[in-house]
């Protein structure tokens, strides 16, 4: 049986642990308390750094072309004529209320339904779990070895394309 890992949970833990039986290694805490005062007057909002720190590549790397999509979106929608006449904050609660955030949601959604899907096959649909990695392993190439992800990258540009085409705004009259 495959063991699927909490890793939020797993952290609490540690630190609920170490706080009650008094060996939490405060001098860590303290230098993380540093880091985030220095991000936060340096201008940068600590919350993503730790976030980007604490997180695998796997799970940040999605935030990040999320974060470069909305920056290429909300450049583009910035030049449009019904933005030329407001200011930064309406420009943000303009952004905000896009279709691109509307889509974003449902993705992650999805992602969070499938990954559920996908721990329920793998703990209690044994059987039918190791038949599928069994076909996959026999049909698939790509599968297993150097190029593995390598097909992943297919739907990964194509639903990051949709986004980007949902999210643009189209030019309104005047």
């Amino acid at each position: 049986m495959k063991k699927f890992d909490a890793p939020k949970a797993v952290l609490m833990s540690y630190i609920i642990k170490g706080i009650l039986d008094q060996q939490l290694p405060w001098t860590l805490v303290l230098f993380g308390v540093m880091i985030a005062l220095v991000l936060e007057m340096s201008g940068i909002p600590s919350l993503a750094f730790a976030v980007g720190v604490y997180l695998p590549l796997s799970s940040s790397a999605p935030l990040f072309i999320g974060g470069m999509i909305r920056w290429l979106v909300d450049r583009r929608n910035n030049k449009l004529d019904q933005y030329k006449n407001l200011n930064e904050e309406e420009m943000q609660a303009a952004g905000d209320r896009s279709n691109g955030v509307l889509l974003s949601s449902g993705y992650i959604a999805g992602g969070a339904l499938a990954g559920i899907i996908i721990a329920f096959t793998a703990g209690v649909l044994v059987d039918l779990d190791k038949s599928l990695n069994d076909w996959a392993t026999a049909n698939n190439p790509f599968f297993n070895g150097p190029n593995a992800n390598l097909l992943t990258m297919i739907p990964y540009v194509l639903i990051a394309a949709v986004l980007y085409f949902v999210a643009r705004e189209k030019n309104k009259a005047n």
